[in-house]
């Protein structure tokens, strides 16, 4: 990945021998003040006022996913989550799923090798088409239900976490909320590190880190890079094919000729060969141990993902209440699956059955431009800060399946050959889509008093997508129109606190915009509103952060079966959810803290018809498919000594169900992890990271047929690892 970023600002020299080591490594806090590589590559580029800082809610921490206006989450009528990449490396979360779900607050991953292992849920809304993601502000459009890229961990200076409806920022699909990845940007103070980890089921990790000056002009500093190289293998703990590698590349080039003009150039790389693993079939409800590890597929499946992304920044500040920004981006993925993905025991036979011999192509490619300009002063003697632009992409996505090839097969439970792919199932082209997207959005903070605020903003999105059946040749066009925008009030009655108030609207298409079929076309978007109250704040000298929030969403125009006509459907269906989260960091004594979030909702079909046989069938009160109504999560932090630090972390996911009728249910679980740093010298740290303490055995997610579970797709068992950083 190549990211060239520029920026006016101080050029602080290294003061401290532990400067430059690793977030994961950080002087224990009864050492001399610890200056970390977050925080090096923030002083790099004009100050630490928008550092992300590790083990913090980071309330006031500047953020350009809630607003584009550049405020804090104190100034910002929304929740939100700032979650620092050193956080994530600290408790040893390797993989941006680990991160988000544990350090976010109601987040969950229901991923799988179908959806790119990429799929979240928040707020009672699953999959990629109502949690949005982007990587460094950029929206990747979702084709196919599938998003694989970013997934490492190591170039990750924060991670920003929006809950709630957030088309008015980026457009349609984010009812649930956004999560924006933010990479490592160039330095000017040299940074220059590497991790290596070996684990139980032949893990082993290997990453570097490197940045600084190259060169330098009469006024100073001018060109800094940065580059990150992570690479991940292991043999996996399913067998067979259940080996995973993976690689990531992220490269930067920032480029400042004066203090007020900035250019960044970056390319990112992703290539992932997963654990060609699609779940383990219950057998009477359960997973007995003698098929936990066990797998299914094919001998030689095949499952890889590529993705490449470009980015060309500009960024001017003319005055300091002028700023223009323009980025210029190619984003590009290829990826391919070949095995077989449905399993199911079989009672009367005793044998398990398998089917969905799928082979699959996606080849897409998106460019794009995205300009906004932003600008601060008084009118009619009030204070305003605006910001307005516009987002125009072209989007290329062709599908190559074997959809109408048709096989099943069963093999015995346990120890058989699984046999190998058939050659009379190769996939041919099937369709092909071409998308342009034209969007302008617009935001205005209006500073009412000192304590009290008024954030407006709105967003039009105006997509018109082109499909063409490469097989039949028919072919049809659709225009889109996407609306969101959205109205919050806030109130500080101190510098450190705040109270809110927020109505929002979003927009969701009814299935992953880019690649809708014909049958889906004619239906509108569906939209959702939200209403939302919080508080958030800090106290004892910032010893103790916390967040509070209610909301209510509903999001209408769902795809429903007629009553009495299952063979017809129409858009009538409504879905809800409201809830409460609360989230707090609190360092309670010197050498303890504790961080924990909690999510509690209820979430429902409130009108869902679908046709089950002859009949037509109403889910209304029942809890959305892969929705958890309960989601929690502890880390808790003890400094043993100058040289040791030992981390805790609880996480509780409620109970789910595979099928809209809940009947495949999907049980509830805690899972324990640990960490224990210690601090070699000052320039390197070891540390032991044990994963699921008591080995629980639980679904990330599962399938269901006719409304009976069929196989769950288990998460890690319990697993150790060991981790050595070094700086130089």
């Amino acid at each position: 990945m190549l990211r060239f970023s520029f920026r006016s600002g101080s050029r602080r020299p290294l003061t401290s021998p532990c400067g430059v080591l690793l977030a994961l490594f950080a002087c224990p806090a009864s050492a001399q003040e610890v200056v970390t590589l977050d925080q090096l590559s923030v002083e790099g580029e004009g100050g630490d006022s928008s550092r992300a800082v590790p083990n913090s809610l980071n309330l006031r921490t500047p953020d350009r996913t809630a607003s584009r206006l550049g405020l804090t989450p104190l100034q910002t009528p929304a929740s939100l989550d700032i979650v620092s990449g050193e956080t994530a490396r600290l408790r040893g979360q390797d993989t941006i799923a680990e991160a988000v779900t544990q350090d976010a607050t109601g987040i969950t991953t229901i991923a799988a090798p179908g959806n790119g292992n990429g799929a979240f849920t928040s707020r009672g809304f699953a999959g990629p088409n109502s949690v949005q993601q982007l990587y460094d502000g950029t929206r990747f459009y979702v084709g196919a239900n599938t998003v694989t890229f970013p997934f490492d961990a190591w170039n990750v200076e924060r991670i920003e976490v929006l809950r709630g409806p957030s088309s008015v920022l980026y457009g349609d699909g984010a009812i649930g909320g956004v999560i924006n990845v933010v990479p490592k940007k160039p330095v000017f103070v040299p940074i220059n590190a590497a991790r290596a980890v070996v684990g139980t089921d032949g893990v082993a990790r290997l990453a570097v880190d490197s940045g600084g000056v190259l060169g330098q002009a009469e006024f100073g500093n001018t060109f800094a890079y940065r580059l990150n190289v992570s690479g991940n293998r292991a043999d996996g703990w399913i067998r067979p094919e259940g080996e995973f590698r993976n690689l990531a590349v992220s490269a930067a080039l920032l480029f400042q000729p004066s203090a007020d003009l900035a250019f960044t150039l970056s390319h990112d790389l992703g290539y992932q060969e997963p654990a060609r693993y699609w779940g383990t079939p219950l057998v009477e409800g359960r997973i007995p141990d003698l098929i936990r590890f066990a797998n299914y597929n094919v001998r030689d499946a095949k499952i890889t993902w590529a993705d490449n992304w470009t980015q060309f920044k500009a960024e001017w500040s003319p005055s300091a209440d002028i700023t223009i920004r323009n980025t210029a981006y190619r984003l590009t993925t290829r990826r391919h699956w070949e095995d077989v993905e449905q399993y199911a025991f079989n009672r009367a036979t005793g044998l398990v059955d398998r089917s969905d011999y799928l082979e699959i192509y996606h080849s897409q490619e998106q460019v794009g431009n995205r300009f906004d300009a932003a600008l601060k002063g008084d009118l009619f003697g009030v204070r305003h800060e605006f910001l307005a632009g516009f987002d125009v992409n072209h989007i290329d996505f062709r599908h190559t399946n074997n959809f109408n090839f048709e096989t099943s097969d069963s093999v015995p439970l346990v120890g058989s050959d699984l046999g190998l792919f058939p050659q009379d199932g190769r996939a041919t082209p099937a369709y092909a889509t071409q998308t342009n997207q034209a969007s302008v959005f617009a935001e205005d903070r209006v500073v009412l008093t000192d304590q009290l605020s008024f954030l407006t903003g709105v967003r039009l999105d105006v997509p018109t997508l082109h499909r063409e059946d490469l097989r039949t040749g028919d072919q049809f066009a659709r225009t889109y129109t996407a609306l969101g925008y959205r109205f919050g009030l806030v109130y500080n009655p101190t510098p450190d606190s705040a109270l809110y108030a927020q109505y929002s609207f979003a927009t969701d298409p009814v299935n992953s915009l880019i690649t809708l079929s014909q049958s889906l076309a004619s239906f509108k978007l569906a939209t959702g509103d939200q209403v939302e109250i919080g508080a958030k704040g800090l106290a004892f000298g910032g010893a103790l952060e916390w967040t509070i929030a209610g909301y209510r969403i509903v999001k209408d125009n769902l795809i429903s079966t007629v009553p009495g006509q299952p063979t017809l459907n129409t858009q009538v269906g409504s879905q809800s959810s409201q809830g409460f989260e609360l989230a707090l960091g609190w360092r309670f004594a010197p050498d303890w803290r504790l961080d924990g979030n909690l999510a509690l909702l209820h979430a429902q079909y409130d009108r869902f018809d679908q046709s089950v046989g002859d009949a037509t069938v109403s889910y209304a009160g029942n809890q959305p498919i892969d929705v958890p109504e309960r989601v929690a999560n502890l880390w808790l932090t003890w400094d043993v000594s100058r040289h040791w630090t030992a981390r805790v972390g609880l996480q509780n996911v409620g109970q789910v169900y595979s099928d809209f009728g809940n009947t495949a249910r999907r049980p509830a679980y805690n899972l324990v992890n640990l960490v224990l740093d210690h601090q070699v010298t000052a320039e390197s740290r070891l540390s032991l990271r044990v994963y699921n303490l008591f080995d629980k055995v639980y679904a990330i997610s599962g399938n269901a047929v006719a409304g009976v579970g069929t196989n769950w797709l288990l998460g890690r068992p319990r697993s150790v690892e060991v981790a050595y950083t070094v700086t130089w």
